[in-house]
């Protein structure tokens, strides 16, 4: 039987998204295959789970909560596992939110027909410290806008309106349809980073984007 590397799970607000304020149960995947230079979770610790204990967790834990998100990490790097899983937690009635950045468009097309929100990170250069993922953003999306779909952008001190641009090229080549949230750096939050974030703002709704500005709710409350 397949196993699976996960990092925790627990029960608490959504802190990111556009679903921030509702109570969620969270499975976080062990790894992620990219360095962001924000990142904030520094995973050092997994337990292996089979899909059905997994499953079994997830029931004893719900506490009224019907939705499962599955963060990291990066959940896609573990497909096989996934897959097995999310078949199981619709099948036990519960609703699948995939939280992912958005570089392994072959990993989602196995698993979207299981899923039914999609958070993608869009992994901005000047905010990530990384080349850019625009091919692997613009298939991933083919995919994920199947589904209920948003766009989350982290944007840090050192993000370019180039990055913007190149946003707003991606949104209009491929006629996307979906809100993108812009979220501020946790780690440089400050008056000049949300000046700038409204500066961004302003650029995308001109640019008939869909656009608001969330910050991470649970680091502000103290919440997991």
């Amino acid at each position: 039987m397949i196993k699976g590397k996960i990092s925790e799970i627990f029960e608490s607000i959504q802190g990111e998204g556009l679903f921030v304020g509702e109570r969620h149960l969270f499975v976080r995947f062990y790894g992620c295959n990219l360095t962001c230079k924000f990142c904030d979770t520094h995973l050092t610790y997994f337990e292996e789970y089979e899909p059905s204990r997994l499953l079994e967790i997830v029931a004893q834990r719900r506490n009224g909560s019907s939705c499962v998100v599955f963060t990291g990490g990066e959940p896609l790097l573990q497909t096989d596992f996934l897959k097995e899983v999310v078949g199981r937690t619709k099948e036990a009635g519960f609703k699948n939110y995939l939280e992912t950045n958005g570089s392994m468009p072959e990993a989602l097309e196995e698993v979207i027909e299981y899923m039914d929100i999609v958070a993608m990170d869009l992994k901005l250069p000047t905010s990530t410290g990384m080349p850019g993922f625009l091919k692997a953003h613009t298939r991933f999306l083919e995919i994920a806008m199947r589904k209920d779909c948003f766009l989350k952008a982290v944007i840090c001190l050192s993000t370019e309106e180039s990055d913007i641009n190149e946003m707003i090229r991606l949104f209009h080549e491929n006629r996307i349809h979906a809100t993108v949230v812009l979220q501020p750096n946790s780690q440089e939050l400050s008056i000049r980073l949300l000046k700038k974030i409204d500066q961004f703002k302003a650029r995308l709704i001109e640019a008939n984007i869909a656009t608001c500005m969330i910050p991470q709710l649970h680091k502000i409350i103290g919440a997991p």
